[in-house]
């Protein structure tokens, strides 16, 4: 069921495809599912939008569709609200939750019934069943298919009217390894195309081999916002030293060449204390001793991409963590 990416005419529809959120807030009675948020998502880019299951993601992903009000702020494409976009579905293909499918219709046939409004002709909607890797299944009905193949149909669905921005929200659910290995070509490969492309998880593993940026939240505020290689460095392993002999560690340091990094958050360091990148503790023991500068600490901090995700997250999440209502919620 996996094929590869195939070659698709880029949207010609005018707008340059920038999401910009800017001080968005979303209050549910006392509850903040979205609060003072803002940043942007560039297209010809994957960007991932990361955090916690009851983070706001979902929450802020509804109100950038035009499906739930904010409280305050925007949240804009091509500088424009949802709503104020010549032909919306068109520009933006967006799937939020599962896919609803009348069991009883084929793959084929369900895209057929929703091309007219993305203005989809037939040529399209075998276009992008061979694109979500389908096209062997097109007519088969859908009420036997698997969940994995439901997110691909769900994936056509958001690919018919050639949009510009793609917003998926968890598309890679109930895929298998392949399918997720399939995914992730599939993205790469619209991104290249200059499309848009947002995705979310709450699982950075899931989608750090996919992505080029992310944008991390807690508690619908933001925790941190960078390229993904950017946020690797913060998570590259690090040494902490420190000595009594100030002057002779500088002047070790320096002598050796080694780079000075930022100290890991929330370290409790000696005064005085450095830490250095792409070195091990047991170079810097060994230089130290040989240079006669004595130490008092020698600490090798590496936290790991996932764990650096975690404490960026490690906020507790909201109580609305059960699921979008009809009225929308804190998912």
């Amino acid at each position: 069921m996996s094929a590869a990416p195939t070659e698709s005419t880029t949207s010609t529809l005018n707008g340059d495809g920038v999401v910009e959120v800017r001080g968005l807030t979303k209050n549910f009675g006392a509850v903040r599912a979205v609060d003072d948020l803002s940043f942007t998502v560039q297209p010809g880019r994957v960007t991932g939008f990361l955090g916690p299951n009851g983070a706001g993601k979902t929450t802020t992903l509804r109100i950038l569709l035009g499906l739930v009000r904010a409280s305050s702020g925007t949240a804009t494409i091509s500088g424009r609200p949802y709503a104020a976009l010549p032909e919306p579905t068109r520009f933006v293909g967006a799937a939020l939750e599962a896919a609803s499918f009348h069991p009883g219709r084929t793959a084929r046939n369900h895209l057929l019934s929703l091309a007219p409004q993305a203005r989809a002709g037939a040529s399209r909607v075998d276009e992008v069943l061979e694109l979500v890797g389908l096209k062997d299944a097109a007519k088969r009905r859908v009420g036997g298919f698997s969940l994995g193949m439901r997110q691909r149909l769900g994936l056509a669905t958001t690919l018919l009217g050639d949009p510009r921005v793609l917003v998926l929200d968890e598309p890679a659910n109930g895929l298998d390894p392949e399918g997720i290995a399939w995914l992730r070509a599939l993205l790469r490969h619209l991104a290249r195309e200059g499309r848009t492309v947002l995705v979310s998880s709450h699982v950075l593993a899931e989608v750090q081999q996919t992505v080029d940026d992310v944008v991390i939240i807690s508690r619908g505020r933001l925790a941190h916002s960078s390229t993904l290689a950017e946020l690797a460095q913060l998570a590259a392993p690090v040494v902490v030293v420190a000595s009594p002999a100030t002057l002779g560690l500088e002047r070790l340091v320096a002598e050796r060449g080694w780079r000075r990094a930022h100290l890991p958050e929330g370290t409790t360091a000696a005064p005085g204390a450095v830490a250095l990148e792409q070195v091990t503790p047991a170079e810097v023991g060994a230089a130290a001793f040989a240079a006669g500068v004595e130490l008092h600490e020698l600490t090798l901090h590496n936290p790991g991409l996932e764990k650096l995700f975690l404490e960026l997250t490690s906020r507790p999440a909201h109580p609305l963590d059960t699921g979008i209502p009809a009225a929308g919620g804190a998912a």
